[in-house]
């Protein structure tokens, strides 16, 4: 079973199994959004006792809380969160072609006029206009992963798969 955080960042683990053509219901895996890091400790009480083996993925400010609750499982970190290694690994002109073609282009633009955001880095742009609107991390999570050039995924959605 693989933990993560929200359903992000499960729906962009299940598409990188899809795009490296595995099954996880045939091979008996699961992908658990836990509703936020906060409950993790929870989960693990009451999947460790039946023996299940476990995986996480998770931002690195909630690594602490992930790794004591599920050492020795492995524990796999984003450097900031899933949002930003999937930026960095397609680059912000590829993210934006694909804001582009899920037809928020003028969205984005709006966005990035706003007086808050017209000094950032258009990387730290890109991370906070997937979290302005509900469900649009979830909308994107899935598309930024199927643009990803499967040689240069992010290293740590790579290794959770790996791991189970």
């Amino acid at each position: 079973m693989v933990l993560v955080e929200g359903a992000s960042d499960q729906r962009a683990v299940e598409a990188l199994a899809v795009r490296r053509g595995r099954d996880l219901a045939a091979e008996g895996v699961t992908v658990v959004a836990i509703g936020g890091a906060g409950n993790i400790r929870r989960f693990v009480e009451e999947l460790l006792p039946s023996g299940v083996r476990l995986a996480a993925l998770c931002d690195a400010r909630e690594a602490p809380d992930f790794r004591r609750a599920l050492e020795p499982a492995a524990v796999c970190v984003c450097d900031a969160d899933l949002e930003d290694e999937l930026i960095r690994c397609l680059g912000p002109t590829r993210v934006v072609e694909i804001i582009e073609a899920e037809g928020e282009l003028a969205r984005w633009r709006t966005f990035q006029n706003q007086p808050a955001q017209r000094t950032r880095a258009i990387g730290a742009q890109l991370r906070r206009f997937m979290g302005t609107r509900g469900g649009r991390k979830i909308q994107y999570a899935p598309v930024l992963v199927d643009a990803l050039d499967l040689a240069h995924v992010p290293r740590p959605l790579d290794a959770v798969l790996a791991h189970v």
